[in-house]
């Protein structure tokens, strides 16, 4: 079976909306370090309201994580034009293989908020970020006058 892949305008579209949801957990995670009480709606579920501190810490780290993701796709897409596309390439497959495995870690927390919210929004974000590295590059494009 073949794997499709997707053009370039499908993969800019896709990868607008995956760095739109990278944005809510970039977001999410900034409000958690910043001291907002849904410890239990993240890394594990294991500390109810407001996070110690060590753990806003790792928050924060995830935060820029999670934004860096962000410009990955939109990079891969073309959004920053050709510079660096070798880098958008490979960061594009590395998170279209780790997100799944990060769906899978949250749909086994026993956080509820973890399993049946951010297992299936993660779900969500890796196929996306699966089509955005499947879609033909922008370069590619220009080359060969193809959308």
């Amino acid at each position: 079976m073949q794997v499709p892949t997707f053009s370039v305008t499908t993969a800019k579209r896709t990868a607008k909306v995956a760095a739109a949801g990278f944005g809510v957990v970039a977001v999410f995670q900034l409000l958690l370090a910043l001291g907002a009480p849904w410890g239990e709606a993240a890394l594990g579920g294991y500390n109810e309201g407001t996070l110690p501190p060590e753990l806003r810490v790792v928050s924060l780290v995830s935060m820029a994580v999670f934004l860096g993701a962000g410009f990955v796709v939109l990079g891969r897409a073309g959004h920053w034009g050709d510079r660096l596309s070798g880098a958008f390439r490979v960061g594009t497959w590395a998170l279209a293989v780790i997100l799944p495995l990060g769906a899978l870690m949250n749909l086994a927390s026993s956080s509820p908020w973890e399993r049946f919210g951010w297992a299936p929004f993660t779900f969500l974000l890796a196929v996306a970020t699966l089509v955005v590295a499947r879609g033909r590059s922008h370069e590619h494009a220009q080359v060969h006058g193809g959308t």
